[in-house]
């Protein structure tokens, strides 16, 4: 695997509309990134040799989106002590309720920050924050990003 800061796991391709929101943040901050299709369930192995080859090629935060279950976050939080940020999503009869409740709700000990439901705008940019602790040159660009935001308001 190529060098990169972030792993982006969902549960399934149809998922790929709501993760391509956060793959947008992501280009437009320069962050090297890589997306896979990846299930807790149906491909567990495929799913923790995915955890093992991105921290080999140096991530620093996981972002995970499922829906209804949700369990991928928890599985990959499990595997490593990296960020894990977890996005439920809108999917089955109750529309992300159920994948928002299986994602916030680990045990103690095992932490995954949770994003709204598929609020994978946001989960990128709380995985560039992160990445930003040790980054001033991402501190400016999320900096100029929130004047830009206010601006933007502003000018309505």
């Amino acid at each position: 695997m190529e060098a990169i800061k972030i792993l982006i796991l969902m549960g399934s391709k149809s998922d790929m509309p709501i993760i391509e929101k956060a793959e947008t943040v992501l280009n437009e901050f320069s962050i090297p990134y890589k997306t896979l299709v990846r299930s807790a369930h149906r491909t567990p192995e495929a799913t923790m040799q995915a955890v093992i080859d991105a921290e080999a090629a140096g991530c620093q935060v996981f972002i995970c989106a499922a829906g209804m279950a949700a369990h991928l976050a928890g599985v990959v939080c499990s595997k490593t002590i990296k960020p894990v940020i977890g996005i439920p999503i809108a999917s089955g009869p109750l529309q992300g309720e159920d994948a928002l409740h299986s994602t916030v709700m680990m045990p103690p000990g095992m932490p995954v920050a949770t994003v709204g439901i598929n609020a994978s705008k946001n989960a990128a940019l709380l995985a560039i924050q992160m990445l930003a602790q040790n980054d001033t040159s991402l501190t400016e660009k999320l900096l100029a990003d929130r004047r830009a935001q206010a601006e933007a308001i502003l000018a309505e």
